[in-house]
């Protein structure tokens, strides 16, 4: 490898970015827009006590950061914007068990997605991101006091 390659680790946060951008993209166009229909999704927001138009919302903020996350747009901030739509999610299922597959779906794979999230955040974009991200605030090594230890 050269001295500019990317590190296997660079590659397995690639993997995790556009896994989870996949994922994103797969729940606003085939969930939202191809099985429940945008419609049906906002009838269904409103059954919650939700806003129709929270669904519209919810299915473009999917559908836009899933595309920005499989480019690697802003990951780490991309990410974190979605993190309200996944405890979102998680608000909805909490009620439903544990089993995503069961009745009204379980409250794991939401959990587990924004765990997916905050990880992708605090890793940042990987190799070949397009526009990559600035380190969060809270990413910046400690700074040294006094000398450097020897």
């Amino acid at each position: 490898m050269t001295r500019n390659s990317p590190t296997p680790e660079a590659y397995g946060i690639l993997l995790l970015r556009v896994s989870l951008g996949l994922m994103f993209i797969a729940h606003s166009l085939v969930l939202k827009w191809m099985t429940f229909t945008l419609a049906g999704t906002a009838q269904y927001f409103e059954s919650l006590g939700l806003p129709a138009f929270l669904a519209y919302a919810t299915f473009w903020a999917e559908f836009v950061g899933g595309v920005l996350l499989v480019l690697g747009v802003q990951s780490r901030w991309v990410a974190l914007v979605l993190l309200p739509v996944l405890f979102g999610a998680f608000w909805v299922h909490a009620g439903n068990g544990w089993v995503f597959s069961g009745t009204g779906g379980g409250w794991e794979y939401p959990l587990y997605l924004i765990v997916l999230s905050v990880a992708q955040a605090l890793l940042g974009d990987g190799a070949h991101a397009l526009s990559p991200s600035r380190a969060l605030p809270f990413g910046r090594p400690a700074p040294t006091l006094g000398r450097a230890a020897a």
